[in-house]
């Protein structure tokens, strides 16, 4: 399965992407901001990322940009289990990649096609330290629970609190082009 928007497309990972999404997110920037990728990122890591993506239950996609005329992976975006959630939405972006908009564009498409695959509710969160994801989160609907909850980081190494959202997808949204 695939998503298209006017500027991304989201698939599944392929092996030989491993290099690819080795570099885009092979930053510490980008690690610590995540629960469950290490640091420092390797190749290793990023072959049994590829391979955990087609096991993962849920849609899970590497985001590439189409800019002058060549495709680039910028991120990866999911929905999936995470902690009591049976749909929880993460992502990341390479941090060229930040500020443009991307992150909203490409979660707007995953939650239109989690919405078709028939997922009525959506959680996420944000590590309190990574205000930006809030803000990311707030504009594609979601709305913060009140909680606060401590998750592992692996790329840190440490238990980080983060900011928890949810999402109600029974009201519909503009349709996303989907191409299995």
């Amino acid at each position: 399965m695939f998503a298209r928007t006017e500027r991304l497309t989201l698939r599944p990972g392929w092996t030989e992407d491993a290099p690819a999404l080795l570099a885009a997110i092979g930053h510490e920037a980008v690690v610590r901001n995540l629960s469950r990728a290490p640091w420092p990122y390797t190749l290793t890591d990023a072959e049994g990322s590829i391979e955990r993506g087609h096991a993962t239950p849920g849609p899970s996609f590497l985001i590439f940009a189409h800019e002058g005329g060549r495709c680039a992976l910028i991120g990866g975006i999911g929905i999936g289990p995470f902690r009591d959630h049976a749909h929880h939405l993460g992502y990341w972006l390479t941090p060229a990649a930040w500020g443009r908009g991307y992150a909203v564009e490409a979660a707007r498409a995953l939650l239109d096609l989690a919405r078709t695959l028939g997922v009525r509710q959506v959680a996420a969160g944000h590590f309190i330290d990574n205000p930006a994801s809030g803000n990311v989160l707030r504009k594609l609907g979601f709305t913060a629970t009140g909680e606060v909850l401590s998750v592992f980081s692996a790329g840190r190494n440490a238990t980080v609190d983060s900011v928890e959202y949810a999402i109600d997808l029974s009201a519909g949204r503009g349709a996303t082009r989907i191409a299995a």
